[in-house]
């Protein structure tokens, strides 16, 4: 890495994120809770996906206490969609704590902000900096990739070595009087100006004039990250099965890869209609009438599903829920109720269920 004055960047910065800040519903109020719940909601998720998501959930559960005393049901119904569903796990755990330890104050320091289950050194940056003026660095993948890039950064960022440095970096420049500004104007520039995927918009970008890599037009090859292994496939069948006026759900185990939400029954590997048949009669279900439906896939941060589905209605008076494990719930109710990731989307669109934001759009 070559020598790179950081000093220099923090006006500039400032005076486009003064110009060119968008309008977002959790800056117009940032209080510690409004901004916690937006950061952890923003964890790889893009903002126009969010921002739905959190009016509706700042209109459910408006304040610590109302996020500590909300079951898991709730909880997993308003986070539908949004994936990584321990986030609003740990939403919900930390504002237990809160609750207990701080009296529902959300702490104003970064040490203890750092201690409560779910947040890292960014969110109680952002946290800390935004909401109590505090002057603590915010590092996350956007302001890693601008930095690496403005200074030629050849380092890991995927090292925490890496972004630890950065933030005893950023922190000796940070300007007292405005840290929560500086820190959302990295962000901003990393999220629509100096953007990860294609060529950064450099006309647009405060740091136009002496960005390292811009000068040497190597902007696309920082920042420098280990590649990533591989994700592995699973192939299942999934089951949308219905009598007269129900479906069945199944309730996935309370840890692991969507823990504690509602998906349809499935078989794995890729099944033939013999095979499903089947495994109903195993079951105790008797198929009245069954109907392949479209494949599908959904990909996950470490892993994919590849899945085909058949639509089987079955005789009510044979079904043998205690056997089978299975739950037999109204649309109404699966739709309103019952948290269904949107892995299953293909599915429950068969059904017209809608999933997550869906269930708001007229």
């Amino acid at each position: 890495m070559e020598q790179f004055d950081l000093e220099k960047i923090v006006k500039p910065l400032l005076g486009w994120y003064d110009a060119h800040a968008r309008i977002l519903p959790w800056r117009e109020e940032p209080t510690a809770y409004r901004v916690w719940v937006s950061e952890i909601m923003l964890q790889q998720t893009r903002v126009e996906a969010v921002k739905p998501y959190y009016e509706r959930f700042m209109k459910a559960l408006p304040n610590v206490k109302t996020l500590a005393d909300a079951e898991e049901e709730t909880l997993l119904k308003l986070w539908e969609g949004l994936g990584y569903y321990n986030r609003v796990r740990n939403l919900n755990k930390a504002a237990i704590q809160i609750e207990e330890k701080y009296h529902g104050n959300i702490p104003d320091t970064y040490e203890e902000l750092c201690s409560l289950p779910g947040i890292g050194s960014y969110t109680a940056g952002a946290i800390a900096s935004i909401a109590y003026g505090r002057s603590v660095p915010a590092v996350d993948g956007n302001v890693l990739r601008v930095i690496s890039r403005i200074r030629l950064d050849e380092r890991d960022i995927l090292q925490a070595s890496v972004k630890k440095s950065v933030e005893q970096d950023l922190s000796a420049v940070m300007p007292h009087d405005r840290p929560g500004d500086f820190n959302q104007a990295l962000m901003e520039l990393g999220a629509t100006v100096c953007i990860p995927n294609g060529e950064p918009k450099c006309g647009e970008c405060p740091w136009n004039s002496f960005c390292m890599a811009k000068q040497r037009g190597c902007m696309t090859d920082y920042p420098k990250k280990t590649p990533k292994k591989a994700r592995t496939i699973e192939y299942k069948t999934i089951l949308v099965l219905q009598d007269e006026q129900k479906t069945a759900l199944r309730k996935r185990p309370s840890k692991g890869l969507l823990a504690g939400m509602y998906e349809f029954p499935w078989i794995e590997g890729i099944q033939d209609e013999d095979s499903v048949l089947a495994y109903l009669k195993e079951i105790g279900l008797q198929a009245i009438h069954i109907k392949r439906l479209e494949d599908s896939k959904h990909i996950f941060s470490h892993k994919e599903w590849h899945m085909t589905g058949y639509a089987i209605r079955v005789d009510e008076l044979t079904r043998s829920e205690d056997k089978s494990g299975l739950l037999f719930v109204e649309r109404e109710e699966t739709q309103n109720n019952y948290a269904i990731p949107a892995a299953y989307a293909a599915y429950t669109g068969y059904l017209n269920i809608k999933l997550g934001n869906e269930r708001f759009e007229k």
